[in-house]
C-alpha cells in the first residue's frame, strides 16, 4: 500500500459522521501495531510523528521505515507530521514524503500564523499533501506530553473563517477545552463553540489530546464537525505501564522480549479508539 493524502481520509470521514484516529508512533514495532490492528478493524487510520519522535529517527529514516512496514498491508492510511515547529520540519517532511503536514504557530501572533500556513500550502498543494493549522491554543494537562503549553485559548470563530480563507488549510486543530496529555478531572468542552466553528471554518476540524476523552465527549464531538482525533499519551502510558510492571515483576529483561509484551498493550488502545472515533468497519 501507499501512504494518501490525509484529505482523502478525513473528508470520507466528515460525509459520513465518524473521524480518523491519528496515533503517534515512533519505531517499527509501533506502525506496524497500528496498521495491522487497522487492517483487523477495517478502518482507516493516521500514523503521526513529530519532534519528539524525530529525535529516534529522522524524518527521511521514519517516512522510509513506515513505507517498509506499509507493504505488508492494505489499508487506508496517511503519513503526518504532528506539530511541526519550524519550516524546516515542514520541507524535511514534504522531502521525506510525508503526506500530511502540521506547521503549529497557534502561540504566535495571528498574521505570523497564517502567512507561515499560507507558505506551508503553497509547498504542499503541487506535491498532493494535506495541510493541517491550528487557531487557538491546545494546552496541556501534565508535563509528560510533548506538545502543548501550560494554558490554553479557545479558538474564536470570526478568526477561524478568515484563517481558512487566507490560508487554504484542508483542516484546521480547534480549541474547546481540550488538552494534550492525560486529564486529571473530566474535561470540560465547548460544545456552543464547536458548533459555530464547524460552520465558520468549512473544512474538517481536529480534536488534539484525544486521550482520556469521555466517549460521550467524543461522540457529540464528532457529530458537530470533529473528523480527525490525536491519540499519543494513552499510547505512551500502556508501552511504559507494560514495561515497568514486567521489570518490576523481573520478567522480560531483555528489551525486545519486553517491547514485544509492551506492544499488545499498545494495540489494545489502537482498537479502542478504532471503536470509539466509529472508524473500525468502514472499509
Amino acid at each position: 500500500m501507499k501512504f494518501l493524502p490525509a484529505v482523502e481520509l478525513i473528508r470520507d470521514a466528515a460525509a459520513s459522521g465518524y473521524a480518523v484516529p491519528s496515533f503517534c508512533v515512533w519505531d517499527s514495532s509501533t506502525i506496524d501495531t497500528v496498521l495491522r490492528v487497522a487492517s483487523d478493524c477495517r478502518a482507516p487510520v493516521m500514523l503521526m510523528c513529530g519532534r519528539a519522535e524525530f529525535g529516534l529517527a529522522a524524518p527521511v529514516a521514519m517516512a522510509a521505515t513506515a513505507r517498509a512496514v506499509a507493504q505488508r498491508y492494505d489499508v487506508p492510511a496517511a503519513l503526518h507530521l504532528d506539530h511541526g515547529t519550524s519550516m524546516e520540519a515542514v520541507h524535511d517532511c514534504l522531502a521525506a514524503g510525508f503526506t500530511s503536514v502540521m506547521l503549529d504557530y497557534s502561540r504566535r501572533p495571528y498574521a505570523e500564523n497564517a502567512a507561515a500556513l499560507r507558505e506551508v500550502v503553497e509547498r504542499a498543494r503541487p506535491k498532493g499533501v494535506t495541510v493541517e493549522g491550528e487557531l487557538g491554543a491546545v494546552g496541556r494537562v501534565d508535563e509528560t506530553s510533548a506538545e502543548g503549553s501550560v494554558g490554553s485559548e479557545l479558538t474564536d470563530p470570526d478568526e477561524a473563517r478568515a484563517y481558512v480563507e487566507e490560508t487554504g488549510v484542508d483542516m484546521l486543530a480547534v480549541s474547546i477545552g481540550n488538552a494534550h496529555g492525560l486529564y486529571k478531572g473530566r474535561p470540560e468542552f465547548d460544545f456552543g463553540l464547536l458548533a459555530e466553528l464547524r460552520g465558520a471554518a468549512g473544512v474538517p476540524l481536529v480534536l488534539h489530546g484525544g486521550s482520556g476523552t469521555p466517549e460521550e465527549h467524543l461522540r457529540r464531538a464528532i457529530s458537530l464537525g470533529i473528523a480527525k482525533v490525536n491519540v499519543a499519551s494513552e499510547l505512551n502510558q500502556a508501552v511504559r505501564a507494560s514495561l515497568c510492571d514486567q521489570w518490576d515483576r523481573g520478567e522480560a529483561l531483555w528489551v525486545p522480549f519486553g517491547l514485544t509484551h509492551a506492544m499488545e498493550a499498545h494495540a489494545a488502545v489502537v482498537e479502542k479508539w478504532f471503536r470509539l472515533t466509529g472508524a473500525a468497519g468502514r472499509l
